[in-house]
C-alpha cells in the first residue's frame, strides 16, 4: 500500500520560502507594471498535516489551497471558527453532492465547470443566503481528461448563470497542459475574463507563477515552493 512520506522540511525553511515567494511575487508585480498587493499567494495545502501548515499561519499568511472537500473538513473546520482571517480555496474539483458542505467552510472554489454544478451551488446559495466567490474553471487546453468549460462556450455558460443562477462569479481558473508554454493560456484566460467583464484570475503554480503575474493573475497557487516535494513508498 502507497502512503505518503513528508521530506522534512522544517518551520524555519518553510518561513524562508514563504518570504522569498513573497518577495519574488512583489518584485514581479514592479515588473510588470501591477499594482502592489495585486497578486494573491495560495499556499496549496493539499495532504500536509496541520504541524505542517501551522508555521505559515503563525506567520501571518491567510490564503490555503485545499483539493479534497473531506480532507479540508477535517483539518480546517475547527480552526477557521478560531481564525477569521483565514481564506480557504477548493481548488479541486467539486461533487454535486458535496457542494453543502462546501458553503460555509471555502470562501473560494476555483473548480466551477459545468450547469448542473452551477444550478446545485446557487440552490445551495438560496437556501444559506450567501455564496462562496466563485472561479470558472476553463479548459483552454482542450484536454479530453481534464475538466473546464472549453473557451468558446464559456459566454453562453456566463449568459445561463447571468439570467437563471444566483451565483457570486468573480474570476476564471485554468490548469495549462503540462507540455505545452503557459504563457499562451495564461493569456487566453486573460483575454476570456475581459471579454466576459471578470477581474480576478486564478492561474500560475510553483513552475510559472511568475510567467502567470506578467499574464495578469491575481491568484496564484504554490505548494512544493513552500511546503517541499512528496514522496511516496
Amino acid at each position: 500500500m502507497c502512503c505518503e512520506i513528508y521530506t522534512g522540511m522544517n518551520s524555519v525553511t518553510q518561513i524562508s520560502k514563504l518570504e522569498t515567494i513573497n518577495n519574488q511575487i512583489a518584485s514581479q508585480e514592479i515588473e510588470a507594471g501591477r499594482k502592489k498587493g495585486s497578486v494573491n499567494l495560495i499556499a496549496v495545502s493539499k495532504t500536509k498535516s496541520m504541524d505542517q501548515i501551522k508555521p505559515v499561519i503563525d506567520e501571518g499568511h491567510s490564503h490555503f489551497g485545499e483539493n479534497k472537500v473531506q480532507e479540508a473538513v477535517m483539518k480546517w473546520q475547527e480552526l477557521k471558527k478560531e481564525n477569521k482571517v483565514i481564506n480557504l480555496h477548493l481548488l479541486g474539483p467539486l461533487q454535486s453532492n458535496k457542494v453543502k458542505k462546501v458553503f460555509g467552510l471555502f470562501d473560494y472554489i476555483h473548480s466551477l465547470d459545468r450547469n448542473s454544478l452551477a444550478e446545485k451551488m446557487s440552490d445551495e446559495a438560496q437556501k444559506k443566503g450567501f455564496c462562496p466567490k466563485i472561479f470558472i474553471q476553463v479548459n483552454t487546453g482542450l484536454e479530453q481528461q481534464k475538466a473546464g468549460i472549453e473557451p468558446e462556450k464559456l459566454s453562453e455558460f456566463m449568459d445561463t448563470i447571468q439570467k437563471f443562477m444566483d451565483l457570486n462569479i468573480i474570476g476564471l481558473m485554468c490548469i495549462p497542459p503540462i507540455n505545452e508554454a503557459p504563457e499562451t493560456h495564461f493569456r487566453l484566460l486573460k483575454e476570456l475574463a475581459d471579454e466576459n467583464g471578470l477581474l480576478e484570475l486564478s492561474m500560475g503554480m510553483s513552475s510559472d507563477y511568475m510567467a502567470a503575474i506578467n499574464c495578469g493573475a491575481t491568484f496564484v497557487r504554490v505548494g512544493t515552493a513552500i511546503f517541499g516535494l512528496r514522496q511516496y513508498g
